[in-house]
């Protein structure tokens, strides 16, 4: 079955690739037949997945090139699966947003299929080299797709973000190829090298190495500024996938490769990153303050709101880390609704100032309604899958360094501040009366919002339903550790 992720986009891109440049409706359709498929696998992989059995399930393996051990073992645990949701999601309501699409439209969708196949390929592998290989399969088509659709300096924004991408890319070449020979078992099969083990100097050498590759991706501090900038000049769908999903691939490379594969490494470097977590919080919580651009406030507090998924990766318990992992599903569906909203209004008025818009409650009621939820997620309001993360991440942080999870909590403080007053600037007073005609979200608009606030509320109101899957993956990894 989870070949079937890869697979199927991987096709799917292909095929449209191949349609007549004059069929300009097909790739849409062809799009979102893939995504709809990979939401409906995503949904059944994170259901029967069985949480009294853990472990790593739905296995299957395929010698991809055998003299050097790599293979295509693919699996998912508990840490998995909701990432493998997440992508499902994301890329069906991100089809959804491009319906729109007419420049290019068949390249365009096949280069999103790709990175959709190499997203997915990264949380099912089991094997590190086609881990690394997916990576980069995720992350590339990014200059592309920033560079030809986007808008806003996208031609810097895009090498920008391949440079640095690039940068990280190079030091998880090094560690893991310095991995792999060392652990001397003619395997990159993740599990077999968490058994081999490697020597302690080693693994307190590669772990740093892993942690900052993987973090770039994270948008990690001090690594985390081609972020904000991709984010502004990436179509509207593009920057769903980019905030929603891509981040979380440098947070999953970091327990999956960095922490899995290296305890003791982790043991002794993460106080230290951890701290940095903090910086990563507060920091991007005041820049986002301090922004006039919808992109750029949703960018700089997606660098913040990754920062608490590096401290609940950096505190070492079982409740910080199950925090990490369900703030990265919250994050990526919050995100996803911010910039998808933030699509409907730039569409509409082709500006994204906060100052140019007032009183947007009584002219758009439906697009207000879905982006002020996407805020108060954003806040951590209780009852929406942000609150249970957030307090998931601080009651583990506690644990760990209590002085660092009071500075943390500033954070949560700052963002409460941005956004209620960008809710109250934009939705209430006086309308602006050269907007008072614009038009509400659309039915497909509306349903896009409708979708991810609903996930926002299921799992805000029962985080158990996805918490006590990641908990049976956890509790090992942190056994294994020493956590």
């Amino acid at each position: 079955m989870l070949y079937a992720f890869i697979l199927l986009n991987l096709v799917a891109g292909a095929a449209i690739f191949a349609l007549p440049a004059d069929w300009k409706k097909a790739p849409r359709w062809v799009a979102l037949a893939a995504a709809t498929v990979s939401l409906v696998l995503s949904v059944i992989v994170f259901a029967i997945y069985d949480r009294d059995a853990g472990g790593y399930q739905l296995q299957e393996s395929f010698a991809w090139l055998p003299p050097i051990g790599v293979s295509l073992h693919v699996g998912v645990d508990g840490i998995s699966s909701p990432m493998v949701l997440l992508t499902g999601i994301v890329i069906f309501t991100g089809v959804l947003v491009s319906w729109r699409i007419d420049e290019r439209p068949r390249e365009y969708f096949a280069l999103l299929m790709l990175l959709v196949a190499g997203t997915f390929g990264v949380f099912v592998v089991l094997d590190l080299f086609s881990l690394f290989f997916f990576y980069e399969v995720a992350v590339l088509p990014m200059f592309l797709l920033i560079g030809v659709w986007g808008s806003t300096r996208k031609a810097y924004s895009s090498m920008k973000l391949v440079m640095f991408l690039l940068a990280g890319s190079i030091l998880i070449w090094v560690a893991m190829l310095v991995l792999y020979f060392n652990a001397g078992i003619n395997s990159f099969d993740i599990l077999e090298l968490e058994q081999a083990g490697v020597d302690i100097t080693v693994a307190r050498v590669l772990f740093p190495i892993f942690y900052v590759g993987f973090g770039v991706l994270a948008g990690m501090w001090p690594f985390h500024t081609w972020s904000p900038d991709g984010h502004v000049a990436a179509p509207t769908a593009v920057s769903m996938l980019h905030a929603g999903v891509l981040m979380k691939l440098g947070a999953y490379g970091i327990i999956r490769v960095g922490i899995q594969l290296l305890p003791e490494g982790a043991t002794y470097w993460l106080g230290v990153f951890l701290a940095l977590a903090v910086v990563n919080v507060v920091y991007g919580a005041f820049s986002a303050l301090a922004q006039r651009d919808l992109k750029f406030v949703i960018g700089y507090s997606s660098v913040s709101h990754m920062g608490y998924v590096l401290m609940g990766i950096g505190s070492m318990t079982v409740v910080g880390m199950n925090g990490a992992v369900l703030q990265m599903f919250s994050h990526g569906v919050m995100t996803a609704l911010f910039f998808a909203m933030v699509g409907v209004i730039y569409e509409r008025a082709h500006t994204r100032e906060i100052s140019a818009f007032s009183g947007m409650a009584k002219v758009m009621p439906r697009f207000s309604i879905i982006f002020i939820i996407a805020g108060l997620a954003s806040l951590g309001l209780p009852g929406l899958s942000g609150f249970a993360a957030e307090f998931l991440v601080f009651a583990g942080t506690f644990q760990t360094a209590p002085w660092l999870a009071v500075l943390g909590i500033i954070g949560v403080a700052i963002t409460a501040t941005y956004i209620l007053r960008l809710v109250a600037g934009m939705f209430f007073g006086p309308v602006t009366e050269k907007w008072q005609n614009l038009t509400d979200a659309n039915l497909r608009e509306t349903s896009v919002g409708v979708m991810l606030v609903a996930m926002l509320l299921l799992f805000g109101l029962y985080p158990q339903l996805m918490v006590g899957s990641i908990d049976v993956s956890v509790i090992p990894l942190l056994a294994n550790v020493g956590g």
